[in-house]
């Protein structure tokens, strides 16, 4: 499958809690936010970008990106995923899948869409998640836009709100990544993690 026809939406939904509140993809590594690392490692990958984000819109407006709000901000990450499927189907409706990416990981592989398209199977409702250090990481994954119908059914019943949980109702395959000489995965959850990205170099 070819790597380049996806769209991706960065999952910036968070309240970031740990970090003392605000938004994560504007937290500044090595002098610049991570949302602009994402967009230099993502965007020559994809066809176009959004930001999943709940709020007023204007924190984002030095980009000039659509801002989904969730489909229901209660729901955490899938409500994000979903609102990036809806966004797919309609600006980029001979997309697939869609790539979706954390707002906390500045440090993304240049070979993250080609890799995770190239372990998809021939079936439209197929579904690629990284991996590294033997840990998945289901927040950056090729979802199946034919999907979208029984997330947002099950999402509204209350059920399968855990990311987890669709890896495995999709049957998601694991692509892996090396973790040296840094973990390409590595998200800024906490101050401690913030000193550490200050710290790698790539």
């Amino acid at each position: 499958m070819r790597a380049n026809l996806f769209p991706a939406v960065v999952l910036a939904g968070g309240s970031a809690r740990r970090m003392g509140g605000g938004d994560k993809p504007l937290v500044a590594v090595q002098g610049r936010p991570i949302l602009d690392w994402i967009m230099a490692r993502v965007q020559p990958q994809v066809t176009a970008l959004a930001i999943s984000a709940n709020g007023d819109p204007s924190r984002f407006a030095l980009y000039s990106f659509d801002i989904l709000p969730d489909h229901a901000p209660e729901l955490g990450p899938m409500a994000g995923i979903l609102a990036g499927m809806v966004w797919a189907e309609r600006t980029q409706p001979e997309a697939t899948h869609i790539l979706t990416v954390s707002g906390d990981t500045p440090f993304l592989p240049s070979d993250l869409v080609e890799r995770l398209a190239a372990a998809l199977p021939d079936q439209a409702i197929s579904m690629a998640t990284a991996k590294s250090g033997g840990r998945l990481h289901p927040a950056l994954s090729l979802w199946p836009i034919a999907a979208r119908g029984d997330i947002q059914t099950r999402l509204d019943a209350g059920q399968c709100k855990r990311v987890m949980e669709w890896t495995d109702r999709l049957n998601a395959v694991s692509v892996e990544w090396p973790v040296e000489p840094y973990d390409p995965f590595f998200n800024v959850n906490t101050p401690d993690d913030l000193m550490e990205a200050e710290r790698i170099r790539i």
